[in-house]
Parts: C-alpha cells; structure tokens; sequence
C-alpha cells in the first residue's frame, strides 16, 4: 500500500551526504562490504552532475527524507529504447513496510510509461534476500530469468 504522506523528488547535491550514508547502509547490509565513503560521494555526485548517468530520487514523509532509489539507463537494440534500472534501493529502518519504496517505484514506473523511449523497468536483488524478492513481485515485477556474471578491472 501506498502510504500518501510520502511525496517523491529528484535529488539534489544537498542531499548526497544522506545518499552516501544510505549506500554505505544498503551495502554492509545486504552484502556485507564494506564501502569508501568518499568514492560513493564521488559517485553519487557524477550522476547528479551528468544526467545521462542515471537520477537519484528521494521519498520524504513529514519534511524527512526516508528512502532513495538511483536509476542508470541500458540501450537495447532489440527493443529500441532504454531499460530503466533501478538500483541503489534504501529505506531507512523506521519506515521499512510502509510503503515507502512502493512510492518510489510508482514515481518511477509513471516516468516509464510516460516516456515513450523507455521499454521497461529492471532491477537485480540478491539471490537470497527473499524479503526483497516479495516486495518487487507484489508490485508486478517478474524474474527476467538471467544470471547476473561480472568481471572486475582494477581501479
């Protein structure tokens, strides 16, 4: 359920110290890295400075902010049209099965279908986080049936 208090808007530089602490946050939590505070800042600071990046996006509730997602956008041929990925999800504790990211994702997915260049929404989630699997297919989403595989390259 959507809770109408939360109100969604694009993030601003002002914001990128709650950003951070927030990636810092979701990291150790769902898989336990550890993160450099100032390479996230850094990062968080080149999407908000190169819009073809991706955007950042904040719920707030009551005047505070209380969860973010960041989306980074994927050509794809096949379909000619950008897939809009959604990453970076964090909603701090307190406000967690409130329907907070709910109101991310339908701020979000509005955008999508709005926009006639855009094909869909993907995201990727841990194999084992269950809690979060739940969430993403109540509100629709289905597993695209891939593997995820990367290969690293030194900074």
């Amino acid at each position: 359920m959507i809770h109408p208090a939360w109100t969604i808007r694009a993030a601003t530089v002002h914001d990128v110290p709650q950003l951070r602490d927030w990636a810092i946050a979701m990291a150790q939590e769902t898989e336990h890295k550890v993160l450099d505070p100032r390479t996230v800042d850094q990062g968080i600071r080149a999407v908000l400075d190169q819009p073809r990046r991706g955007a950042y996006f904040v719920a707030e509730g009551g005047g505070q902010a209380v969860g973010t997602l960041m989306l980074t956008y994927e050509w794809s041929d096949w379909r000619n049209g950008d897939w809009w990925w959604i990453q970076s999800v964090y909603v701090a504790p307190d406000h967690r099965r409130k329907g907070v990211y709910a109101a991310l994702y339908a701020h979000v997915l509005a955008g999508a279908k709005a926009d006639p260049a855009v094909c869909g929404l993907r995201l990727y989630v841990e194999r084992d986080n269950a809690t979060a699997q739940r969430t993403y297919e109540s509100l629709g989403m289905v597993d695209a049936g891939y593997r995820m595989y990367e290969a690293p390259t030194p900074a």
